[in-house]
């Protein structure tokens, strides 16, 4: 049952690196929570900006905080956020939770987030990682991201029930990101459900892939699927659909050719074979199911696509 008291039973954990535009704006929107985490380690990530004195700054005045630095080799590296999110999490052991949530440090939250959140888990036991619908500013307001999915879990802002992290041992550690990917893919194989939910915004104030060009994420979003062992057939018709990106048709290709690449290469997996076919048949039974929506109704959108880092369509 829900907690009556101030505070609700989980935790959070943030990797901040350079944040320093956006951070404080992160810990207000917590602080606002109507249910705030019993703890909150925030981890700066070999930030060289303001970073740092923001987070220590409010952790002297809040003591459900928590501030960690750590260093490490200049670089950028999309592993670095889950090693910095592990390095954080010791600091969460003597603390009583049923469940633990990742919380991007470039993110704010509606007020009732947490607490809506938290209700979906106690009125469904075998919900195993939630979280809400990423929205970012097209210029015109904040709109919900195409790539929104109800079976896709943003890791901008989830919990993960207790006993589901232990059972998929926590994030992991991947050379390409998709960590997000990862974790629900895992807990569904271990019969755990997954589910985002579109009335929970998420307010991104940094677009995806902002860091770096559409094209060179794109091909790096094809090295990540292939990592995990999506299948052929099924790529193919997830790069289709991106034909509707800008850069027109470049997406595609890119894309395409990151998937391809690694085959040329030989470049193992990341992944376990276990996984790698939970995944492939999951996708097959989705691409039978669209392609049977195609005959029966006429045409009908490929649901979905992977977006930052690594969601599966």
């Amino acid at each position: 049952m829900p907690s009556d008291s101030k505070t609700a039973n989980y935790v959070l954990m943030t990797a901040a690196h350079n944040e320093e535009a956006f951070i404080e704006g992160t810990i207000r929107s917590v602080l606002a929570q109507t249910r705030p985490p019993r703890k909150w380690v925030i981890v700066s990530d070999n930030s060289s900006d303001g970073t740092d004195a923001i987070i220590e700054r409010y952790s002297r005045e809040h003591d459900f905080i928590h501030f960690l630095r750590i260093s490490r080799t200049p670089g950028r590296s999309f592993g670095a956020k889950v090693i910095a999110l592990r390095k954080g999490a010791p600091l969460l052991q003597d603390s009583e939770y049923d469940f633990i949530g990742n919380l991007d440090a470039d993110i704010s939250l509606e007020a009732s987030y947490f607490e809506q959140l938290l209700n979906h888990f106690y009125s469904n036991p075998r919900l195993g990682i939630a979280g809400g619908f990423v929205y970012e500013d097209s210029g015109s307001g904040y709109r919900s991201r195409r790539v929104n999915d109800v079976r896709n879990v943003a890791h901008a802002a989830q919990l993960v029930r207790r006993e589901c992290y232990q059972a998929i041992s926590g994030y992991a550690v991947l050379k390409y990101g998709g960590e997000d990917w990862y974790a629900q893919t895992c807990a569904r194989m271990r019969g755990w459900q997954v589910e985002a939910l579109p009335q929970l915004k998420i307010f991104h104030h940094r677009h995806t892939g902002a860091s770096s060009s559409a094209v060179k994420n794109a091909f790096r979003l094809g090295r990540l699927d292939y990592s995990f062992g999506s299948d052929p057939a099924f790529e193919f018709m997830k790069c289709l659909h991106r034909i509707q990106d800008w850069p027109y048709f470049l997406i595609t290709f890119a894309r395409l050719a990151g998937f391809g690449w690694p085959y040329l290469c030989g470049e193992s997996r990341e992944v376990p074979e276990e996984f790698a076919s939970f995944l492939r048949k999951e996708q097959r039974e989705r691409l039978s199911s669209t392609l049977k929506g195609v005959w029966s109704v006429g045409p009908a959108p490929v649901p979905g696509q992977s977006p930052e880092g690594g969601r599966q369509i």
